[in-house]
């Protein structure tokens, strides 16, 4: 693994959130989930080199952007724990998504390569619950018949900060172990169990890298810019699977984004043979009547840039691009319920 990737992804990160303090008045400012960072600051680059206008997006999770959304102190918030109609409709929001993607367990074990580890859902669940202690553990053995595993102490990270990876991941736990289920629960934030605690996604990696013995979940992005140690999934119809563009995209097949109000979606644990079982969505909070009308109109702008130009983009970072039906219809909700002009 390469520690000084690594870093270099932390720093810039952290320079994402200290160019706040610089920024000019004209640029876009949001606020929010760490997991859309590496698409957002690709999109960013491209669309301040073909505008002239920056954005400037600061990645400290999906919990502070929800918290900073409704302080008004950007004109964006960005969660991947989307918000239901009802708390939507209290805070005069509207919520749309704009990218999916795929958490993956990364792991630092001698000896092993990215995607020769196999576990399922279960079995994540009981390291994260403290049950499973040692890589050598029977249950991660079972799995993985034709592996040496060490009998190195499983070091969990796990996230500190009010996270909507931290959503999907405990969302998928819920779905596939019990005992999580009772014990622990689906949030942002839960009582972990176990582990290490880390801030954003850029945390988790940067800790796992660094911890033999070390688990963590982390958006692919991350895990293939830093060179790390993937695992392979159990999926929901039994079937081993690799995190690749084509599981994510069977996986983001199945939703159904009419169904709920602020196109509300949970992509984890989506049946068929070739789902990655922990896919997620990100979204965007804006209010329906801004107090800056010139800044919302502008946000929009760089979002319909995104979703017009931003697919192929998307895609060289193993993010899904939105479909076009579903780019029409949040386009549509913009025009009926947004005032920015």
């Amino acid at each position: 693994m390469d520690l000084a990737k690594i870093l270099r992804t932390a720093v810039m990160a952290a320079a994402a959130v200290s160019v706040t303090v610089s920024a000019q008045a004209a640029d876009i400012t949001g606020a929010g989930a760490t997991f859309p960072y590496p698409i957002y600051s690709k999109w960013a680059d491209a669309y301040k080199t073909a505008t002239g206008m920056g954005l400037n997006y600061q990645s400290i999770g999906s919990g502070a952007g929800i918290k900073q959304i409704q302080a008004k102190t950007v004109t964006f918030g960005a969660t991947d724990a989307p918000l239901k109609g009802e708390a939507l409709a209290k805070d005069g929001l509207v919520q749309f998504p704009m990218v999916m993607g795929a958490i993956v367990m990364v792991v630092n074990i001698d000896g092993v390569k990215p995607g020769e580890l196999v576990l399922d859902g279960k079995t994540v669940g009981d390291i994260y619950l403290g049950a499973i202690k040692k890589w050598d553990d029977a249950a991660i053995k079972k799995l993985n018949p034709s592996l040496t595993l060490p009998s190195t102490a499983i070091t969990v990270v796990r996230r500190s900060d009010g996270s909507g990876t931290s959503f999907n991941f405990t969302d998928y736990l819920a779905k596939v172990n019990a005992d999580w289920k009772s014990k622990v629960g689906v949030g942002q934030a839960v009582e972990w169990p176990v582990g290490v605690g880390a801030k954003g996604n850029e945390g988790i990696a940067g800790n796992v890298a660094q911890t033999k013995g070390g688990i963590g979940y982390v958006e692919y992005a991350y895990a293939k810019q830093n060179n790390m140690t993937f695992a392979a999934l159990v999926n929901a119809s039994g079937k081993t699977v690799k995190p690749t563009l084509a599981a994510f995209q069977a996986a983001a097949s199945n939703a159904d984004w009419t169904k709920e109000p602020g196109f509300y979606q949970i992509l984890t644990n989506q049946p068929g043979d070739a789902s990655w079982p922990i896919t997620a969505a990100t979204f965007i909070l804006m209010y329906k009547q801004p107090t800056d009308k010139t800044a919302a109109a502008d946000a929009l702008k760089f979002f319909t840039w995104a979703y017009d130009n931003g697919d192929k983009m998307a895609e060289d970072l193993d993010y899904i691009p939105m479909p076009e039906n579903v780019v029409k219809l949040v386009k549509d909700t913009w025009a009926k319920d947004i005032q920015s002009k």
